[in-house]
């Protein structure tokens, strides 16, 4: 059956809580690195932005910055399975949405890791399409991993739509000429979102209810 709307949905903090295994992973990767641990709340502050950003943010030194993601990366994959969960709602929302629109995931996440995660929780089946941080050059905010999303799925009539918990989200899909709806379920606060997005929902699942209207 052929659907007329395509929703896009962030990962971490959209649908996903992922905290505890990112976290853990940053402390091993500090560890083994021999840097020094930044506080969880500084850590916190830089989820959503691609690893490489985040190391950088964070005071480790460009030479460096291969090495903390690589150590980073072997021990997240290691543990995301067991310490990630559905945020509330949000399994509700994506077969609520599977019902009138193609679905994807565009993620600064590495690709490879959120579909085994996905795969995992038994949603993958839900997605026509995943973009990861390996598949694009410019990460969100560019529109690069929307517009690749895009070009995977079919043209639809009613609205293309992107669900995300921070401002890097919503400026993709206003870059990407796409419509943005912002979540207070992850990282991003009111405040800040109302900087960016005019459409704010609690959660996925009240994006969703709101797209299913239009």
């Amino acid at each position: 059956m052929k659907k007329e709307k395509i929703i896009l949905f962030d990962l971490d903090g959209t649908l996903i809580d992922s905290t505890e295994a990112i976290l853990e992973s940053f402390a091993v990767a500090f560890d083994r690195c021999g840097g020094e641990l930044p506080n969880a709340t500084r850590i916190k502050a830089e989820i959503g932005h691609p690893l490489e950003n985040m190391f950088t943010s964070l005071g480790i030194e460009n030479i460096y910055i291969e090495e903390y993601v690589t150590v980073y990366k072997e021990h997240y994959r290691k543990i995301s399975c067991m310490k990630t969960v559905m945020l509330p709602y949000a399994e509700k929302a994506i077969a609520l949405a599977y019902k009138e629109a193609y679905l994807g995931v565009v993620t600064t996440k590495t690709g490879t890791y959120s579909v085994e995660l996905l795969e995992y929780m038994g949603l993958m089946k839900y997605f026509d399409v995943l973009i990861g941080r390996e598949h694009v050059i410019h990460p969100k905010p560019n529109p690069e991993p929307i517009q690749k999303a895009l070009l995977q799925l079919p043209e639809v009539t009613s609205g293309v739509w992107m669900i995300g918990d921070t401002c890097m989200d919503m400026h993709a899909a206003q870059a990407a000429n796409i419509d943005g709806i912002a979540v207070l379920c992850g990282y991003g606060s009111n405040e800040k979102l109302r900087e960016c997005s005019d459409k704010i929902t609690q959660n996925t699942l009240e994006a969703i209810q709101f797209i299913a209207k239009k």
